[in-house]
């Protein structure tokens, strides 16, 4: 298995979220330690886009695996590089819709910082959107229906093309996502065989 791997994770998360740190302390496990990157992202879209390209472009061959807002941008990632495939997990299909109701004072719910969520961060938010798929096949999504934050009907439909494992229940968080670990992997593998 050559990729290298990218956790994206979403609005107001971190590093030390969940499912950050269950990929960490496996990839750990394994010896791959060095072919996994955390980043934290920054607040503004743009910015957060810029690092994330820098880790994309530094790898030929890479999987990120985007939860939520992450999952948004893995997609914009997926699309525009082909060295680039992608596991969306419960993942904001049009973010810049969902965010206005959060405009204002914000903290991110890790690190505790303060910031101001505003009109600009929408507007390069909605830059990134793309109305539909050139390439489903380099995209594997993981919807759990019980996102009790998105309504996971709009991730099916706009995926519809994609690879897509759907289950019932669960939550934004995705429950057991340790389940999905080997099954990434998987995905990953086959990607790899099929360049």
């Amino acid at each position: 298995m050559a990729a290298h791997f990218i956790y994206v994770h979403g609005f107001n998360s971190s590093p030390a979220s969940f499912k950050a740190q269950l990929l960490i302390d496996y990839f750990a496990k394994q010896g791959w330690a060095d072919r996994l990157d955390v980043p934290e992202l920054p607040e503004y879209p743009q910015q957060a886009m810029a690092l994330l390209e820098s880790l994309v472009a530094a790898h030929s061959e890479v999987v990120l695996i985007g939860s939520s807002l992450g999952g948004f941008y893995t997609t914009y990632l997926t699309e525009k590089y082909s060295q680039a495939r992608g596991v969306l997990i419960n993942p904001a299909v049009a973010p810049h819709k969902l965010l206005v109701q959060l405009l204002g004072p914000n903290v991110n719910y890790y690190n505790g910082r303060k910031y101001d969520l505003t009109e600009e961060h929408l507007r390069q938010v909605e830059s990134l959107y793309l109305s539909e798929l050139s390439h489903p096949e380099k995209l594997f999504l993981l919807q759990q229906e019980g996102d009790e934050t998105l309504d996971y009907r709009d991730a099916v439909h706009y995926y519809r093309k994609c690879e897509q494992i759907v289950q019932p229940g669960g939550n934004h968080g995705f429950e057991n996502f340790d389940s999905m670990v080997p099954v990434i992997l998987k995905f990953a593998d086959r990607q790899h065989t099929a360049d």
